[in-house]
């Protein structure tokens, strides 16, 4: 259960938000690598499941949390609890914690994660990597679930880059953004290789009839998107079919909403039902 719960925490850290502290700032902020602080609450519920997965129910909330600047690096804090109901009608309470720590400028990078499966702490993961020169390949060291340590080499990027690389490629009308990335997911063993494919831009107001009342009490509406599909696939592994797919709509500001992870056995939806933007922090 924790590799899908982390995998959700990626595809926000693929949306980051644009824009400052309030309203007014989040809708006149345009330029490229600056980002917000925000918080998001999702309602998760399972879309669709065969009969292979076993699953007949996915209810839960995600609540999903961005602060810091590119001069005090990029935290991310996430809590999704979800209720999970099989075939023989028995339920499993899942709760994922997970907290990150990007430097702005993608030199360190640190990562903690647990999960509690019917209030008993399961999973750990613990660790931090660090770009080293001079070929920049990333060390990654790993204090939980045991002492270990990792070299990455060719380039390697972490979320918060990945999230910039991915708003510029849609600001240039770029469709398709491929990228190798490591989140400190799967225990903290595994760079996953992505494809990204970019839709064509939606104009402001083109689907304003069709938003979440905290979308549009926050403005959404007024700003354009890109619908954005993402693909997960393990490295080298010669599959065309990637591990997980992350489909969403990316607006201008940076907010995602409309998410849709399709796990192959099954996926899940996930619904925006709250946004608040944050006192951001300035660089001096």
């Amino acid at each position: 259960m924790i590799g899908w719960g982390q995998r959700l925490v990626l595809v926000l850290m693929a949306a980051p938000l644009f824009g400052g502290a309030g309203h007014a700032q989040a809708l006149a902020a345009k330029e490229p690598n600056e980002l917000v602080a925000h918080r998001a609450i999702y309602e998760m519920t399972l879309d669709d499941a065969r009969s292979a997965s076993g699953i007949t129910g996915i209810d839960g909330r995600m609540v999903f949390e961005f602060t810091g600047s590119e001069c005090d690096g990029y935290s991310l804090n996430m809590r999704m609890v979800t209720q999970m109901t099989d075939s023989q009608g028995q339920t499993n309470l899942t709760d994922l914690r997970s907290s990150t720590w990007e430097q702005g400028d993608g030199q360190k990078f640190r990562f903690q994660s647990a999960q509690y499966l019917n209030d008993k702490l399961g999973d750990v993961t613990m660790g931090r990597a660090v770009r080293e020169p001079p070929n920049a390949a990333v060390k990654v060291r790993l204090s939980q679930p045991s002492h270990t340590e990792l070299d990455l080499s060719g380039q390697v990027l972490f979320p918060t880059q990945h999230s910039l690389a991915l708003i510029d490629a849609a600001r240039g009308g770029q469709s398709l953004f491929q990228a190798r990335i490591y989140d400190g997911s799967e225990k903290g063993r595994k760079v996953y290789d992505t494809t990204a494919f970019i839709g064509a831009k939606v104009q402001p107001g083109a689907d304003a009839g069709k938003l979440e009342p905290a979308a549009k009490d926050k403005g959404l509406e007024e700003l354009a998107s890109w619908p954005v599909s993402i693909g997960y696939f393990e490295p080298k592994g010669g599959d065309l079919t990637p591990s997980y797919q992350i489909d969403f709509r990316l607006y201008e500001n940076g907010v995602s909403r409309e998410l849709l992870i399709d796990y192959g056995d099954f996926s899940i939806h996930g619904t925006l039902t709250a946004l608040e933007y944050l006192k951001a922090t300035e660089c001096h």
